[in-house]
Parts: C-alpha cells; structure tokens; sequence
C-alpha cells in the first residue's frame, strides 16, 4: 500500500483534494446530497472523455487543439442521425459516431506524420475544419438523443449486494465514464502499443532506435484521441438531449486537468486516472464558486485563471526538466 501511495503521490493528493472540496461543499451548502452528486457526474461527463483524448495525445508527444471541435461535430451528427429515428436507429448511431471520431482521428495523425508539419499547426487547422463541419450539420443546437440512451446516464444504478445508501451515491453516468474508460485504456495501457505510446513520447529518437513504429503508433494514438473525443460528443448529446454545434470550453479545460492530473506536457508519463480525478477538482471548484453566489461572470473569470495557471506551471515544469 505504501509503495502504491509513493508512485502515485500526485494522484494521491488531487484525491486527499477532492475530498477536502467535497467537505467544503457540504459545508457550504449543507443540503448538498447525492442528487447533487449525480448532477456533477452528469456535467464532468464529456470534459472527462475530452481530457481523456487529450490524455492519450500528449503522453505520445504531441497536443490535440481540435478535441473540442470534434466533440461538436460528433454531437451534431449523432442528434441529427438520430432526430425523428426510431429508438432502436441509435443502435447504429453509436458505433457509427465512434467510428467517426477514430477516423478523424486518425487523419489527424496522418497529416502530421506525412506532412510533418507540428501537431499543433495541423489540429488547430481541423479546428477550423471540424467546426465549420458542424455548423453545416446543424446551424444551431437542435436533433434529439433516444430516450434509452439519455437514461444511462440519468440516476443511479442499483448494484446487488450494496446498501441503498451507497448506491445513492453510485451515479450511472460515473459509471458509465468508469465501464468507457477501462474498456480501452486499460488493454492499452499493458499492451505493446500502449508502452510504444509513451516510448515515442519520452523520446521519438531512442524509440525509433529502438525499433518502435513511430508514425505508425501516432496515428494511432490520435485515432484514440478522436474515439475518446466522439464519445465526449456523445455524452454531451446525452446530457442535453440535443447537438451542439458550437464547441464548448472543452479544450483549455482538457490540457489544464491533463497537466493538473500529472501528465507531463512534453510526453511520456502520466496516466489517466490523474486527468479524471483533476477534472473533477476544477468542476467542484465551479460548483463551490456557484453555491457562494459569486456572479458567474467572476466565476468564470476564476476557473480561466486557474486553467491558465495550472497550463503554464505545466509548460514551465517541461521547460524546466528539459534543461536539467
């Protein structure tokens, strides 16, 4: 236990963090119950699938500027696929919006690698692309999400065996995120890919020598950022019930809990369990602001100041390690 506690000591203080916020949550406002909870759980939904995409990029090196993009364009077409559709219609819906996110992702890293122009130059162009994209599936939020669909991320999720006052607290959408998350990124965490993503990101060079297939597993890894930012997309229709074609502040806040999490801007450490657990600490944080009455305007003011500080103490921190 205490080695665990050693390796994972950042991890372990955002946790030791998160529930001195969830104390100071309740002291604030002493009604806050597990309703609340699932609330929380409900809006950290598609920024955890967005620092999740950023998550796997940046551990293999590199910035993925059109998380949020994608997000949009993915929610736009799956609430227009599935406006008017039967519910069964969101059967196909789902793997084909996946399917769609990998692809784009995928080109993403495509273009990186045969042009070889620098990540961020290239993502920040499909941007552009993507969320134009969007706007021409839909012009404004509209279409519509299953009923089916919606409810596996409304309410809690009765587990055999445990007392009702924990289920409470056992929101669908959590573990909706949890069942996502480890389907891919626990099989890739111990697979070869998995340790040549985060070989070419702690150094492109010796991995190469090493005879690591290094454009081969960048493509790759974009391709899983766009599959983790399609499922962000959408749970973003999911919790709306409508597209939104106007990307969210999903990329500033998914490099900020990434760098938060303990993930290291220039690449090759980190996990993924930091980056959800930061996201969770900045959406209290908003939380906590909300239920003090600060105007949401300050509000957020505050939470832009604290991504943009959290980024820079990471930028620095890479800038530091590099020169050591």
């Amino acid at each position: 236990m205490s080695h665990f506690l050693r390796r994972q000591g950042w991890v372990t203080g955002l946790f030791a963090l998160l529930v001195i916020l969830f104390i100071a949550t309740k002291i604030i406002q002493p009604a806050y119950g597990s309703g609340d909870f699932g609330s929380l759980a409900r809006a950290v939904l598609p920024y955890a699938f967005a620092v999740a995409a950023q998550t796997v990029v940046v551990i293999a090196g590199g910035i993925d500027l059109s998380v949020a993009a994608m997000m949009a364009l993915t929610s736009v077409t799956a609430a227009s696929m599935m406006a008017g559709a039967s519910e069964e219609y969101a059967l196909f819906v789902v793997p084909f919006v996946l399917a769609m996110g990998f692809v784009l992702g995928a080109l993403n890293g495509l273009l990186i690698v045969v042009t070889r122009v620098p990540d961020i130059v290239v993502t920040l162009a499909m941007l552009f692309v993507l969320q134009g994209a969007a706007l021409l599936v839909l012009g404004a939020p509209g279409g519509a999400a299953a009923e089916w669909l919606k409810a596996l991320i409304s309410g809690t999720a009765p587990i055999p065996g445990l007392p009702d006052a924990v289920d409470a607290w056992l929101p669908k959408a959590l573990l909706v995120l949890i069942v996502c998350l480890c389907i891919v990124w626990i099989p890739l965490r111990r697979s070869r890919l998995g340790l040549s993503i985060y070989a070419i990101g702690s150094s492109e060079l010796a991995a190469f020598r090493s005879g690591v297939p290094v454009a081969r597993t960048r493509v790759i890894a974009y391709a899983l950022s766009g599959l983790f930012a399609a499922m962000g997309g959408l749970a973003l229709t999911l919790s709306t019930g409508i597209g939104a074609p106007i990307p969210g502040p999903y990329l500033l806040a998914s490099v900020a809990a990434v760098v938060l999490g303990g993930v290291a801007l220039g690449g090759g450490k980190g996990g993924l369990l930091g980056p959800i657990v930061a996201v969770f600490v900045l959406r209290l944080v908003r939380t906590d602001l909300t239920l003090l009455a600060i105007d949401p305007n300050v509000t957020a003011i505050i939470e832009g100041l604290i991504m943009v500080a959290v980024v820079m103490f990471g930028a620095f921190i890479t800038m530091r390690g590099r020169q050591l």
